[in-house]
């Protein structure tokens, strides 16, 4: 994967401590959800055709389905958030056949909405499958281009910060309005 030149701000956000925090975040999204993010802002538990899709499968083979709410996942970096937006691009050209490309949102809360942005812990289920582990060997190629040792981190044991500071994965659990969210 080459991340666009605009979005690669991993060398200037990274130190030994590893991903600065300000009060703006990043998404990573496909272009097919742009519009509906651009008027009503983004919503949690995400891409509402996916879990559709995924509801109409599951009645197909006979299985219940129950939805399950997820945050607005929200990360430091700009590249970060590409690399995401390049697995939700793949995630619906799979499913819909779509032709679409990633999309960065930068989201600039207010101090007090700020605030209420969490590291994402429960990632580390996340981290343990295949996707996940691609997704570290993402991170720790960040690390190395920056010039620093790439995180060693014991998933199970890791303080609550690392998932943010170390890995860039945090949550906000509240919709986050339009007005918030540009295009980057």
């Amino acid at each position: 994967m080459t991340t666009p030149a605009n979005l690669q701000d991993s060398k200037e956000l990274l130190s030994k401590d590893g991903f600065a925090i300000s009060n703006t975040w990043y998404h990573g999204t496909s272009s097919g959800l742009l519009a509906s993010i651009q008027q009503d802002g983004l919503k949690r538990s995400g891409d509402k055709a996916m879990k559709q899709a995924a509801k109409q499968t599951m009645a197909t083979i006979g299985n219940s389905y129950s939805e399950s709410f997820e945050p607005v996942f929200l990360t430091q970096s700009k590249e970060l958030a590409y690399y995401w937006a390049e697995l939700a691009v793949r995630n619906r050209k799979v499913r819909f056949e779509a032709d679409e490309e990633p999309a960065v949102l930068a989201i600039t809360l207010p101090e007090e909405l700020n605030n209420q942005v969490r590291p994402d812990v429960g990632a580390a289920g996340l981290l343990m499958v295949k996707e996940g582990e691609a997704y570290l060997a993402y991170v720790a190629s960040l690390f190395e281009k920056a010039g620093l040792e790439a995180p060693s981190i014991d998933l199970m044991k890791a303080d609550r910060m690392d998932y943010l500071n170390q890995l860039g994965m945090a949550y906000y659990d509240k919709d986050i309005a339009a007005d918030y969210v540009s295009v980057v």
